[in-house]
């Protein structure tokens, strides 16, 4: 099949084409042409978009499905298909299943469940046995049968010992450690960020503290062995200052932060909504200026959404036992549009994640493979369920102003377009 990509705007800082206007021709999956003009041929499948925008396909580095175990919130053929709709070309599907994802042959069903996608799916093992934080998982055996990354998915390793040693061993074969910042022990049985808002509402607080002390920790224990740390969704500003540090140290540290915790803070838990419990916590003001200014820094190296369905079930409860998690695959690209400029949006979503987890990043220019995120960043409107295309509805961002539009992806000698 040949595509023909109309009046294309290029975002893509390697490209010799970023921030042009050109045409794009896709012949059997491959970018063959790049001009200002190209003319329609009949064989060509055209696309002509209001005000059309490509860039390097997104990857997402943090998204739940529920298969095996939780096919009720959402299966791996559905959440692939709302991750191309949403833009992302690839996306790294956290352990938090039932069996998790601990061993060669739960990486390989995973792979082999996800196979002739538009979107590429990269299993992230758990660090330890049954995400129990007690003893290492198989950690080479699974980097072996495809697993980009090894963390157990919002659980911290108490252990100090047990996370020196993942350190070390990952070392052998380059493996990717995660370590979720949250000192369980500071954090407690809290709900929410710990302040003014949860003291109104009577809701028992996890204070940054809980945060910034394990960052602390897992950075001290990597300067102490070496090997790679990525630290995944961080919320607080002392936090944001830490990972500066380490970096100016030169310790091979990453981290990411989630979209809405780049947009919203906790002055959201007065309805005392379900959908606004989150793991780690919105946080305060103060918190999501740090994280804004990190992002654009560069001391935040990738933007997740931090997919989690959840069902109802568990969602429409007293805040204080709701299950964690907001879905955020569709509302993305429409929220950070509103903060962030699209160099900087693209970058943290497509180049940085897929430089550090080790994914092929290509350029947009010829004779390179097509992997296409494809949006506009006009238009404002409300998000709301309608806009949701996953099984489970438990958004973050239900009734929040949004930005752009996403048209699809081209990947996998697939063109995926929304209706």
């Amino acid at each position: 099949m040949t595509t023909l990509l109309k009046s294309a705007t290029i975002i893509d800082t390697s490209s010799p084409f970023n921030n042009q206007v050109k045409d794009i021709l896709i012949t059997n999956g491959t970018i063959t042409k790049i001009d200002n003009n190209i003319p329609n041929q009949k064989e060509y499948k055209t696309v002509k978009l209001d005000n059309l925008h490509v860039s390097t396909g997104w990857f997402d580095t943090s998204v739940s499905l529920g298969e095996p175990g939780y096919e009720e919130r959402e299966t791996i053929k559905h959440g692939l298909e709302v991750a191309a709709k949403s833009g992302f070309t690839e996306i790294a599907v956290n352990p938090n299943t039932n069996p998790v994802t601990e061993n060669k042959a739960s990486v390989e069903f995973l792979i082999n469940k996800a196979t002739n996608f538009a979107t590429n799916l990269y299993p992230i093992g758990t660090l330890t046995q049954q995400s129990k934080g007690i003893e290492m998982a198989e950690l080479y055996d699974m980097q072996q049968s495809g697993a980009v990354a090894f963390g157990d998915y919002n659980k911290p390793i108490n252990n100090d010992n047990l996370l020196k040693i993942a350190l070390l061993y990952a070392q052998n074969f380059n493996g990717l450690v995660l370590s979720f910042p949250k000192n369980k022990a500071i954090a407690g049985d809290g709900v929410a960020n710990e302040g003014v808002n949860s003291t109104t509402l009577g809701l028992k607080g996890i204070p940054s503290l809980a945060e910034e002390m394990q960052v602390a920790r897992d950075l001290f224990l990597l300067e102490y062995t070496g090997g790679k740390l990525h630290i995944p969704t961080i919320t607080t500003e002392k936090s944001v200052k830490l990972i500066k540090e380490a970096k100016k140290k030169g310790l091979d540290v990453s981290c990411s932060v989630a979209v809405h915790n780049l947009l919203l803070t906790d002055d959201e838990l007065h309805g005392f909504d379900g959908n606004k419990k989150v793991n780690p916590p919105l946080r305060t003001k103060k918190d999501v200026k740090a994280l804004v200014k990190g992002v654009r820094d560069g001391i935040i190296d990738i933007i997740t959404t931090d997919h989690n369905p959840i069902d109802i079930e568990h969602k429409k409860v007293e805040f204080s036992i709701a299950k964690d998690g907001t879905i955020g695959l569709e509302s993305a690209f429409g929220a950070l549009n509103t903060i962030l400029d699209l160099e900087t949006i693209t970058n943290c979503l497509s180049k940085n994640p897929k430089e550090r987890f080790q994914i092929k990043l290509n350029t947009i220019k010829e004779n390179e493979r097509a992997n296409l995120s494809l949006f506009t960043p006009n238009g404002e409107y409300t998000f709301t369920k309608n806009n949701i295309l996953s099984t489970s509805k438990n958004s973050v961002f239900l009734n929040k102003k949004l930005r752009g539009k996403i048209y699809g992806i081209f990947n996998n000698k697939q063109l995926i377009l929304n209706s």
